[in-house]
């Protein structure tokens, strides 16, 4: 909005430059997601509103049943607010993007509503429920790139400069299953306070930096990656996420004033798997969201030894819970998946330059 209003009617061309409006969608997400998330934790107490906790989740965590949930519709709605004001909004990724926010947090939202007022954690949304509408809703998403974008349907791996083989109609299903995994990843890892929120922080700042790369002509020709025009766009919103998680972070930091709830995670893990589709990072996602692929996968793992050896790998699932019942403090916990984040996304980055 603000390309049009200081370019189109005023010739100011300072804002036509990508990375000024990335700096100034940070700053807005940031401080509007410390004015949003005030007003929702001060309805929250007023309303009695708080998180319900897992029944066989560790004990340490019953003393949280009263913290605030749904702290992602704040923060959503500020990404969103800043994004728009600091976006181009003649560009159809970014619109598609602003879809992927509406949608995944409105279904988070559903799924936080129902589980507030049945009061236990478990009563939300069924399992089948909730997964037959993060199938249509992803579908949705990526028709939406097929057909309308007309975005490039060509598969491509790390390490290697040239795409293996293009995907055509197919793509739609591959985009399909990558916003599924990522959307259900993030809402799995997030179960600590801040646990989930700096690695996606991290994350949204490598695919910044590849989507920018990617959208840039003479960079992306340097560093031997796919160009596609106008996925640079992409890169305010990615950078006005960063701001908006980083706001969040001030109230969510151990000991949390709210939680995200579902309507944080899951949108926030549909955009990580949009952006990485984007920017044809969708196999480097392992390495960007390195800490969500190992909480999903502890998770399928006990799951699969319980029904198949009728024993337990870890002492409980996601990950961070095994770690809680060793005997680790969750500040220990948190900051530790932190720092493996920060390495694993530094990784990512120089896998770049070898192709």
């Amino acid at each position: 909005m603000i390309y049009y209003i200081l370019y189109e009617f005023f010739g100011i061309h300072f804002f036509v430059y990508i990375s000024v409006r990335a700096v100034i969608g940070f700053f807005l997400g940031f401080f509007l997601t410390l004015y949003f998330m005030r007003k929702l934790i001060n309805a929250a107490k007023v309303n009695n509103t708080s998180q319900p906790i897992y029944e066989h989740a560790p004990k340490s965590h019953q003393d949280k049943k009263q913290t605030p949930t749904m702290g992602g519709l704040a923060f959503m709605l500020s990404i969103l607010v800043a994004s728009v004001i600091s976006g181009d909004l003649s560009n159809i990724y970014l619109l598609i993007g602003f879809l992927v926010i509406i949608a995944f947090t409105a279904l988070g939202a559903l799924d936080d509503f129902s589980k507030i007022f049945k009061g236990k954690n478990e009563l939300g949304l069924s399992a089948k429920k909730k997964f037959l509408l993060q199938v249509v809703l992803s579908f949705t998403i990526a028709s939406f790139l097929y057909f309308f974008a007309n975005f490039p349907t060509e598969l491509f791996i790390p390490f290697y400069k040239y795409p293996l083989f293009d995907m055509g109609i197919f793509a739609i299903g591959f985009w399909t299953l990558v916003l599924i995994a990522g959307s259900n990843a993030v809402n799995l890892t997030d179960g600590l306070d801040g646990l989930a929120t700096v690695p996606s922080i991290f994350g949204f700042a490598s695919l910044a930096f590849i989507m920018y790369i990617t959208g840039h002509a003479l960079l992306s020709e340097a560093l031997l990656l796919p160009k596609i025009i106008g996925v640079g766009e992409v890169t305010v919103l990615a950078i006005s996420a960063m701001g908006g998680l980083l706001g969040f972070l001030w109230f969510n930091a151990n000991p949390a004033e709210i939680f995200m709830g579902d309507s944080g995670s899951l949108s926030i893990g549909a955009l990580f798997a949009y952006m990485g589709i984007l920017s044809k990072s969708e196999f480097l996602l392992f390495l960007i969201g390195f800490i969500f692929v190992i909480e999903t996968c502890s998770v399928m793992l006990q799951v699969a030894s319980f029904k198949f050896r009728n024993k337990r790998i870890f002492l409980m699932a996601p990950l961070h819970h095994h770690y809680e019942l060793k005997g680790l403090s969750e500040n220990k916990i948190i900051v530790r998946f932190w720092i493996v984040a920060l390495l694993s996304n530094i990784l990512a980055l120089i896998s770049l330059k070898v192709r």
